[in-house]
């Protein structure tokens, strides 16, 4: 996902776009607990969907324990209470010079490009001033870049998931299109938080989001794992191809999963299969990530 924005830092306040819905008994409250998963052979990537998910391909995972959940603001709080970490987001930016990340703003006949530099975005302030993760502990920490995550996971005495081992938890045995079926939304029930709409002008809400939900509020895969398509799109430690990491450029990690700007129209990527490009040093407000450990 290299998104290309303008080299002019835009200070944007994004206000309260995020539908704030009722977070109830279908979300879950508090830290969720990991599932232990079994290693297997699979069939991993396929072959009718974007090119970069194939081929399809004999793939295998060890045994590993995974988070049911993306990494909450509640636990990234805490690491950085015990570690004083400093992201990437919070400090001045290659090409800038200031604090600030990458946020998603609808296009206006001012600027059409959905995705801009936002002074002062970090993950407490995901869609930079005016914006707050005060009273969204469960919500998924965004903002942060692939060396945040590895920090993270490393503190919390686990890693980040390779891109055959996300998949794998991911897909839960399911061979269709969609990890839970063929359908997108079976008998009109919305199965995860994508966007529902003409991307990126016009986003009905139907899952009742506007931009991230809460962890937990849409129902698991066979495997007991929330939250694995849309959302947020997850870290994996996995380099994209074989030259990321060659020569001065920032290397470039698979990203898995989709997110909330995922449509029928635009970056059809809600499924377990999917993956993408991301520059390690990038941060934005819809990537985040969960953790694993072996066993």
């Amino acid at each position: 996902m290299r998104f290309a924005f303008t080299l002019a830092a835009t200070l944007f306040f994004y206000g309260c776009q995020e539908n704030i819905k009722d977070q109830g008994a279908s979300c879950l409250v508090g830290n969720p607990a990991t599932v232990s998963i079994e290693g297997a052979s699979f069939r991993m990537g396929a072959d009718r969907s974007y090119p970069e998910e194939g081929p399809a391909r004999p793939a295998s995972v060890g045994d590993f324990n995974i988070d049911a959940t993306e990494v909450t603001n509640s636990q990234f709080s805490e690491f950085v209470r015990e570690t004083g970490y400093v992201t990437d987001a919070e400090k001045p930016q290659p090409g800038f010079g200031k604090v600030g990340a990458a946020v998603f703003m609808v296009p206006d006949a001012g600027n059409t490009s959905w995705w801009r530099f936002v002074e002062g975005a970090h993950w407490r302030k995901p869609e930079g001033e005016g914006s707050s993760i005060k009273g969204r502990d469960n919500h998924p920490v965004v903002q942060v870049s692939f060396k945040d995550a590895k920090a993270y996971a490393e503190w919390a005495g686990r890693r980040l998931p390779t891109q055959e081992e996300w998949e794998y938890a991911a897909r839960a045995g399911s061979d269709t299109r969609f990890v839970w079926g063929e359908e997108r939304d079976p008998d009109g029930k919305q199965m995860a938080n994508t966007w529902q709409g003409a991307f990126p002008l016009q986003n009905t809400e139907q899952d009742g989001y506007a931009l991230r939900a809460p962890v937990g509020c849409f129902p698991t895969n066979d495997f007991g794992l929330y939250d694995m398509i849309g959302n947020v799109w997850e870290w994996t430690d996995t380099l994209y191809n074989e030259t990321s990491n060659i020569g001065e450029g920032d290397p470039l990690y698979t990203i898995k999963g989709g997110s909330f700007l995922c449509a029928d129209n635009f970056c059809r990527r809600y499924t377990g299969t999917s993956r993408q490009a991301q520059e390690a040093t990038f941060a934005t407000n819809h990537i985040g990530f969960r953790t694993v450990k072996s066993e």
